[in-house]
């Protein structure tokens, strides 16, 4: 029996994981919490987005179970002990792809000058533009951006938990941006992506570094996860460094 739960009955199996989407999901931000008991959990998951996380006892039905809201086919599993893996892997079989991704420290003290410098454009016809309601709305519909605002219902909500988002526009289109792809008390997830075409053009690189500065203007604090070596390499250079690797498995057919 799998059971959805609040953050004070999780928090315990969760106690160290130092991953801004798991405080979401036990502050009550976003995202959604289950275990294997309503009362004393000793297996628990962690579900934001396309992201799950796995703590406490290795549980095989919590592994296999899909939450009834979540639609997708698709989604990213992780955990803190290599038992859950052989779960996850014993589970899903060839649906699973094992990946490493990057995790960058929490505690980063950014330099404001350097980011001031990688936030500027140098290409003619391109500007940063925060985020609007009206870019929202665009951003949905497009796949190179839709990551930037999916798990916002619409822009109130996006505003209300607290996201804000850089849009780069070249004759007032979006072609790459930064975004708050989740957010927790006092910080967000950072989701980048630029347009195929605009790619190595240091587009990302500026949005960023703005979304960055907004973030500590406003004492948040901006988090990113690496998906890939491009990624940290990115994340690197507006100041960020690498806490450690970690194994995820991406998960088609779910």
């Amino acid at each position: 029996m799998i059971y959805q739960v609040e953050g004070k009955t999780a928090a315990e199996l969760f106690r160290n994981w130092n991953e801004t989407m798991i405080w979401s999901c036990l502050q009550g931000v976003m995202g959604e919490l289950y275990a294997d008991s309503g009362e004393y959990p000793e297996s628990g998951m962690a579900v934001l987005g396309d992201f799950c996380f796995f703590a406490g006892k290795p549980n095989r039905e919590l592994v296999a179970y899909k939450p009834k809201h979540y639609k997708k086919d698709f989604i990213i599993m992780t955990a803190n002990t290599p038992e859950w893996f052989s779960l996850i892997e014993s589970v899903y079989h060839n649906k699973a792809k094992k990946t490493i991704r990057y995790a960058t420290a929490k505690d980063t003290v950014f330099d404001d000058k350097k980011l001031m410098d990688l936030a500027k454009i140098k290409r003619e016809g391109i500007i940063l533009q925060h985020l609007t309601p009206e870019w929202f709305a665009e951003c949905k519909q497009q796949d190179w951006s839709r990551d930037f605002v999916a798990l916002y219902a619409d822009y109130n909500e996006y505003q209300r938990l607290g996201a804000v988002g850089v849009l780069a526009l070249h004759n007032g289109v979006p072609v790459s941006g930064a975004s708050a792809y989740s957010a927790f008390q006092n910080g967000i997830e950072i989701e980048i992506g630029t347009r195929k075409e605009y790619r190595r053009q240091g587009l990302a690189t500026a949005c960023g570094a703005k979304l960055i500065l907004e973030c500590l203007n406003r004492g948040w604090y901006p988090s990113w996860d690496a998906a890939n070596p491009a990624s940290l390499a990115l994340a690197e250079k507006l100041g960020y460094r690498l806490e450690h690797e970690y194994v995820a498995y991406q998960i088609y057919g779910y």
